[in-house]
């Protein structure tokens, strides 16, 4: 295993200590629970809290701002946070209107998010994310995972919770996005867990795992390698087979890197995906291609469609400030 890492153990500490310094102007470190708040808390609004396992970064800590989350709990790599790092959090942005937790769906994550929503003194709710079509049970989910969707579905609600909606409110819009959201992903490699320091699966040079998930766990099917248009081609009649849109929906499509793909050929495929689409008479009005959810060193990618309508694409259009995601409209 070769990786820029002085110890193991220390690798979370150090790398969330780095983060904080480069975003000192946006967020603050908060050590033993592990957590991260934005750096000057957020007034009379609902508390947007998301987290889960390190290695998918930017999500969740790089979308800690204006717009979009109060706090981020990050856990070792690809392990949930405890139930102590939620309640620290939730105590330390809580603003009067309750909190939500923004969970994607794996079973350590719900269940810790579920315990620590157990013991909070105020009022709370849950949006379970669920956007990935590969598989409807694994061994880690307790239904379909949770995965680049996530980013759409915390841009949303971030932005709702900015104009003082309720915890009411912001739960049914994050329902809403996730109802109307799918992902799926193809690894073209392994990733390898720092305390493992070894892949996690083994993949022949010219072989594809399809429907990936973000932890390396496996997919729909291992497949032989062939050209990006086919490869997309089945990614993207996956979702639309999911999401089964009329002609002349609106869309936003999010093309997601695992952090090892080349730009370069994520446009490509934003290309490839983008012409199906408009094949399918869905126009295209929303986009977003980079490394948004990544998979540690996996080379790879996501698509992910969210078909719009008015009240989603007002809260994605809307100003956003975070040390990942950042623009104005």
């Amino acid at each position: 295993m070769k990786k820029f890492i002085n110890n193991v153990d220390d690798l979370l500490v150090e790398s969330l200590s780095g983060f904080a310094a480069a975003h000192a102007d946006l967020v603050e470190l908060h050590l033993e629970p592990h957590f991260i708040t934005r750096k000057n808390k957020a007034e009379n609004k609902v508390a947007i809290i998301s987290g889960g396992g390190s290695g998918h970064e930017p999500l969740h800590s790089g979308y800690i701002g204006y717009g979009m989350l109060d706090a981020a709990c990050p856990g070792y790599v690809f392990t949930s946070p405890s139930p102590d790092q939620m309640l620290a959090a939730a105590e330390a942005v809580h603003a009067g209107k309750g909190v939500l937790f923004i969970v994607k769906n794996y079973a350590g994550d719900v269940m810790n998010f579920e315990m620590a929503a157990e013991m909070l003194p105020f009022d709370n709710a849950t949006v379970l994310t669920s956007d990935d079509v590969a598989v409807e049970n694994s061994t880690y989910t307790t239904g379909r995972r949770g995965v680049a969707g996530t980013v759409i579905v915390e841009k949303a609600v971030g932005s709702l919770a900015e104009t003082g909606a309720d915890l009411a409110a912001c739960k049914a819009l994050g329902d809403k996005v996730n109802s109307r959201t799918a992902s799926m992903g193809v690894a073209l490699t392994s990733c390898t867990v720092p305390a493992a320091g070894r892949p996690t699966f083994d993949m022949g040079e010219l072989e594809l795992e399809m429907g990936v998930g973000i932890h390396g766990e496996p997919g729909r099917r291992r497949e032989s390698m062939r050209n990006a248009d086919a490869i997309v081609a089945d990614l993207v009649a996956a979702i639309l087979e999911d999401l089964k849109p009329a002609r002349g929906t609106e869309v936003l499509l999010l093309i997601n890197g695992f952090a090892a793909t080349p730009l370069m050929e994520l446009y490509l495929l934003y290309n490839s995906a983008a012409k199906l689409l408009q094949a399918q008479g869905l126009v295209i009005s929303r986009s977003l291609v980079g490394n948004y959810t990544t998979a540690l060193d996996m080379a790879g990618a996501s698509i992910t469609v969210c078909l719009l309508d008015d009240e989603i694409r007002q809260h994605w259009d809307s100003p956003v400030h975070t040390a990942a995601l950042r623009w104005q409209r």
